[in-house]
């Protein structure tokens, strides 16, 4: 097999369990080391260090599948890796048929995310390694888990960096235009060809579940709401009324259809409108709420835009802390990795310090437990969720 045989002392960061190896990394390559195909990674005194998909057209050149000697990179591997994926969720979500079964390097498995609806399945693949791989993966799947139809959303930005084009369909059986499926006794329509990423936000799961015990009579404002997930855990805890707002049609359509399958239309209102212009707006009015619940897009996706993100975050939070009742919660999120949870917090003191409002942080979380996060890749980190209360 094929070696990239890295720089002396560029080998640290693996050592300490990262699964990537940059181009800057590495000091030669063997013959006949092709792209998308596997490779041995080597030490400087070509030492192995482990094998894994290598694409030199990449800025991250290889990304690490294993690190023993022994193990081959073959259906046995994809089985095994998928067998303690889905243990671990048996453990952390027993019984659970709707959530994320696995997720890249979180499960080991760079560049492969795999989200179970009930009886099908929504895959994603955002590297040329496991593109390669597609039949051998799909074929695991669909043996394992005999899903009755697996969809693919491989519509990532990352992909044309990886060489590659947007690929999206059915790839295998049979998959319906909406999903139906229950999250906490509540009832989703999933339409896994218009939804944003791989259908539902699952990564949030848990930290809809803190409106709940503070939702009773209060009103509720959710911003950037898409399908409707925050606003209907507050419904669902008694909430008096909510009014959710978010810039895809398609979420606020879909929002609407959602709130009238459980019985809450007459006390949701849903808007296609830009968030930030309706907040402004909003407390322009001087309107008040007891809840607001903020869970925006990630502002970057990238170190370069960072202090813009920053501002973007400061603004929303401003308002929102602004719009706040007294004695109310601000439920406040951030997915953007390269906006580290030290970050999102000076954020927060910033936009309270300019509100001018008495606040305590009443718990700082991160994503659910299906999304796992690997100690040794900070990038699987990425979910900030705060809980503020105003006095």
């Amino acid at each position: 097999m094929a070696a990239v045989v890295l720089g002396k002392g560029r080998d640290r960061r693996i050592k300490a369990g990262h699964l990537w190896i940059y181009a800057s990394d590495i000091a030669s390559v063997d013959e006949g080391a092709a792209p998308g195909e596997i490779v041995e990674v080597r030490d400087f005194r070509r030492r192995l260090l482990g094998r894994g998909t290598y694409n030199p057209a990449s800025t991250i050149a290889v990304r690490l599948l294993t690190r023993h000697a022994d193990e081959r990179i073959d259906r046995g591997f994809f089985e095994r890796r998928l067998e303690e994926a889905l243990a671990y969720r048996a453990r952390v979500f027993p019984g659970e048929t709707t959530l994320r079964l696995v997720y890249s390097e979180g499960d080991y498995l760079p560049g492969l995310v795999v989200d179970r609806y009930g009886s099908h399945l929504c895959v994603q693949i955002g590297t040329l390694g496991m593109d390669r791989l597609r039949p051998l993966i799909l074929s695991v799947l669909q043996e394992r888990l005999q899903p009755l139809g697996i969809y693919e959303r491989s519509d990532l930005s990352s992909r044309a960096h990886e060489g590659l084009p947007v690929a999206e369909g059915v790839v295998m059986g049979n998959v319906p235009d909406e999903i139906g499926v229950t999250l906490d006794g509540l009832e989703f329509r999933v339409r896994l060809a218009q939804a944003q990423k791989t259908g539902l936000f699952l990564d949030q799961r848990l930290n809809r579940r803190e409106i709940l015990p503070i939702s009773s009579g209060k009103r509720v404002l959710d911003a950037f709401c898409n399908t409707g997930g925050f606003g209907f855990y507050a419904l669902k805890g008694g909430a008096a009324s909510v009014l959710g707002v978010d810039l895809s049609e398609a979420s606020v359509r879909q929002a609407r259809v959602q709130a009238d399958l459980n019985g809450f239309a007459g006390q949701a209102e849903f808007r296609e409108e830009n968030a930030f212009d309706l907040l402004h707006a909003l407390d322009r009015r001087g309107e008040k709420f007891d809840l607001v619940v903020l869970d925006p897009p990630a502002f970057t996706k990238s170190a370069r835009t960072v202090a813009q993100a920053w501002r973007g975050y400061k603004e929303i939070n401003l308002r929102a802390l602004r719009l706040l009742s007294p004695g109310g919660f601000l439920l406040t999120s951030s997915c953007s990795f390269h906006l580290s949870a030290e970050d999102f917090l000076a954020i927060l003191r910033e936009a309270v310090v300019d509100s001018q409002r008495g606040v305590r942080l009443v718990e700082l979380r991160g994503q659910s437990p299906d999304h796992p996060i690997n100690p040794g890749v900070p990038e699987t980190r990425y979910l900030k969720f705060a809980r503020l209360n105003g006095s």
